[in-house]
C-alpha cells in the first residue's frame, strides 16, 4: 500500500474515533438530562463502545502491519542500489555499439547433425530389434569470450602505452575480435562439404592450427583477419592490440608465417572451447 494512501486511511479512522468520542459525550448529558431514558441512553452507549473498540482495534492492526512493512521495505530498497550500482558499472564498460554476434553457425551445425542423424536412422534401421547402445553426448562450443575493460584497468595502462585509446575504442575492438574467432571456429568445425571453394584452403590452414598445443581448445584468430569495423591494421590498431596484451585478454604466438592471437576470458589465463 502507498504510504500516502495508508496515512490517509489512518487519519480517517481517527477522525471517525473522535466523532464516536463526542457522541458519547453528548449521550452522557442526555441521559442526565432524562433519567426516564437512560436505558435506551445506556444501550445506545454500549453499542457506540463496541464499534469504537472495533475501530481501535482496527488501528492497532494498520499499524502493526506498516510496523512489520518498514524492514522488508528498507531491505528493498537496499538491494534497488546495490542493483543500481552494479547497472551503472555495466554500462560504463559496455561500448556504445555493441557488435552483433554470430549465431547462424550454432544453427547451422544443428541442421547438419540433424540430417547425419536422420542418415544414420535410415542406415541401420535393421538393426532396430538389437540391444540399444548408450547415446553418445555431444560436445558443445562456447561462445568467444567478450570481456570488457573497465576504466580502472585504462585508467591503469602507462600513458605512453595508452595514448589517446578510449574505453569505448578497446571494448568495441573486444567485440570484433570475438566475431573475428566465432568465424574462425565455425571454419574449423564446419563439414567439408558444407565449405565453399574460397572458405576451403583457410579452414584446413585453421584445423592445422587449432591443433598447436598453445592454440589447441582455445579461440583464436589470425592477423589477417583483422578487417574492422573497430579494430583495424593501423597505428591505433596495433596500440589497442598492445593494451589488450598487457590487460590479459589476448596472448599472442606465431605459427608457420600467420601471427595468431588467442583471446582470453575472465575466468582463466585461456579461453578452451570443445571442437
Amino acid at each position: 500500500m502507498d504510504v500516502k494512501e495508508a496515512g490517509a486511511s489512518l487519519d480517517a479512522m481517527i477522525s471517525s474515533f473522535n466523532s464516536r468520542v463526542a457522541e458519547l459525550q453528548q449521550l452522557v448529558i442526555a441521559r442526565n438530562m432524562y433519567p426516564a431514558g437512560s436505558i435506551t441512553d445506556l444501550s445506545a452507549i454500549d453499542a457506540a463502545l463496541n464499534g469504537m473498540e472495533l475501530q481501535v482495534q482496527n488501528i492497532k492492526n494498520r499499524l502493526r502491519e506498516e510496523t512489520r512493512a518498514i524492514p522488508k521495505a528498507k531491505k528493498l530498497i537496499e538491494a534497488a542500489l546495490q542493483q543500481q550500482k552494479k547497472l551503472e558499472s555495466i554500462s560504463a564498460c559496455v561500448p556504445s555499439c555493441i557488435p552483433e554476434r554470430i549465431t547462424n553457425f550454432n544453427q547451422d551445425d544443428n541442421k547438419w547433425a540433424q540430417k547425419e542423424e536422420h542418415v544414420q536412422d535410415l542406415r541401420f534401421e535393421s538393426l532396430k530389434l538389437e540391444e540399444p547402445t548408450a547415446p553418445k553426448e555431444k560436445k558443445g562450443r562456447a561462445s568467444a569470450p567478450m570481456w570488457y575493460i573497465t576504466a580502472e584497468e585504462l585508467n591503469s595502462v602507462p600513458p605512453y602505452m595508452k595514448q589517446r585509446l578510449t574505453l569505448d575504442k578497446m571494448n568495441a575492438a573486444i567485440g570484433d575480435m570475438a566475431n573475428y574467432a566465432e568465424a574462425n571456429a565455425h571454419l574449423i568445425t564446419a563439414p567439408r562439404k558444407k565449405l565453399a571453394d574460397n572458405n576451403l584452403d583457410k579452414a584446413l590452414k585453421l584445423r592445422d592450427i587449432s591443433t598447436a598445443d598453445l592454440v589447441k581448445g582455445k579461440h583464436f584468430f589470425l592477423e589477417s583477419d583483422i578487417k574492422g569495423p573497430s579494430l583495424k591494421l593501423d597505428n591505433t590498431g596495433r596500440a589497442l592490440l598492445t593494451v589488450l596484451r598487457h590487460l590479459g585478454r589476448i596472448t599472442e604466438t606465431r605459427i608457420g608465417h600467420d601471427r595468431v592471437i588467442i583471446l582470453c576470458n575472465s575466468c582463466a589465463s585461456s579461453c578452451s572451447y570443445l571442437y
